[in-house]
């Protein structure tokens, strides 16, 4: 660590009250040497959102990601075992899998023809006669660790401190009463942000600060008085009772497809959002694509099936609703970054009503960024 990183990574209080604390500071979004180090320190510690059951529900089902720079594959095995691979061949690093998911018998690397198996062993190796010292066997896919939680399935890129179940906690016992295994994945879309990712976290974080001057139609659907954040371990929810609109006075374009008692929005470090409703939910899972860059996948899931004109119609509305949403917080996050970037902004304090899910948010970052420092 160098004398910089080291500075920078003092900078910020993690043991405060929240009435007492300072944000993390500017330069922890817009340092290119923090952003590496967050890379390994954040991103190889803790069970990570990779992609959805149902790309690998069948055998020779895979599917690819690039993870905060690092290329995966996932693969349901002949054998009905789910396993994980960094996406490398081991001959000249190009990637063995190029299509974003599809089904294979085997992963054959465009470049040389090396081939491996779905069990990830090295099967086939193209006029390699002669090489001393080569051996086969140790040559294979390097394993990650995966594992499921339906509709979800994670990766692990070092070795897990426990086990996802306890990871999740309390969120799948919390989320039962959205009956989320009777949901469907429908579609999904995919915004590149010109901001860092943590920008995006802050902003799904603030306890709903942001909602009734940022999203009119959202806001008209939530009791914001009573909109409350809870923080667990790893992940924090924030809920809000649904209210009726009144259409004379506020936007009511997100009544038709925002329904139910409750709205629920989880948030699971260091990069995935679950919004749950009834008969609907979205996922957000935020990559970090560069310092100053960041791409968010958003995957849509609904009680209703397509396939008729009544249910084809409420499915586009929804996502159109969703879609205003994440272009107005998209306009505001990019705004952000440039002010972060300006040099005249460093620190900012929290809001002691709402914005205590950031704070638990940085409370964790800053763990995992100081615990290498040497």
């Amino acid at each position: 660590m160098t004398p910089k990183l080291y500075h920078l990574l003092q900078r910020f209080r993690a043991d405060l009250p929240l009435s007492q604390a300072h944000t993390i500071p500017a330069s922890w979004y817009t340092d290119a040497e923090l952003a590496e180090w967050e890379r390994r320190a954040v991103f190889t510690r803790h069970w990570l959102v990779a992609g959805r059951s149902d790309q690998v529900a069948q055998p020779g089902q895979f599917f690819t990601l690039d993870l905060a720079g690092w290329p995966l594959v996932v693969v349901r095995g002949e054998d009905g075992v789910l396993r994980g691979f960094y996406n490398v061949c081991r001959h000249r690093a190009a990637r063995v899998a190029v299509a974003e998911q599809g089904t294979a018998d085997r992963f054959r690397c465009r470049y040389h023809g090396w081939t491996y198996d779905l069990a990830g062993n090295l099967r086939g190796v193209p006029e390699f006669d002669g090489v001393e010292g080569f051996c086969r066997e140790e040559n294979g896919l390097i394993p990650v660790q995966v594992a499921e939680w339906p509709p979800l399935i994670f990766v692990h890129l070092g070795q897990p401190s426990c086990s996802l179940e306890e990871y999740l906690a309390p969120m799948p016992d919390r989320l039962r009463i959205f009956t989320i295994e009777k949901l469907h994945f429908v579609a999904r879309r995919i915004y590149d942000l010109h901001c860092n990712w943590k920008v995006f976290v802050d902003n799904y974080l603030d306890g709903g600060y942001h909602v009734l001057t940022l999203h009119r139609s959202l806001a008209a659907v939530l009791d914001y008085k009573h909109y409350t954040t809870e923080t667990f371990r790893y992940c924090s929810v924030q809920a809000s009772p649904m209210r009726a609109p009144d259409p004379q006075r506020e936007d009511a374009s997100a009544a038709g497809v925002r329904k139910g008692q409750l709205a629920a929005y989880w948030w699971l470090y260091p990069n995935f959002m679950l919004n749950a409703y009834e008969g609907y939910m979205d996922t957000n899972l935020v990559l970090p694509l560069g310092v100053d860059r960041c791409r968010v996948i958003f995957d849509f899931y609904f009680a209703e099936q397509p396939g008729t004109p009544q249910s084809e119609q409420y499915i586009a509305e929804s996502i159109a609703v969703a879609d205003r949403v994440q272009q107005e917080d998209m306009e505001i996050c990019e705004d952000v970054q440039r002010g972060l970037a300006s040099g005249v902004f460093d620190t900012g304090r929290y809001s002691l009503r709402r914005e205590s899910g950031i704070y638990h948010f940085h409370q964790l970052l800053a763990q995992d960024l100081r615990s290498d420092m040497k």
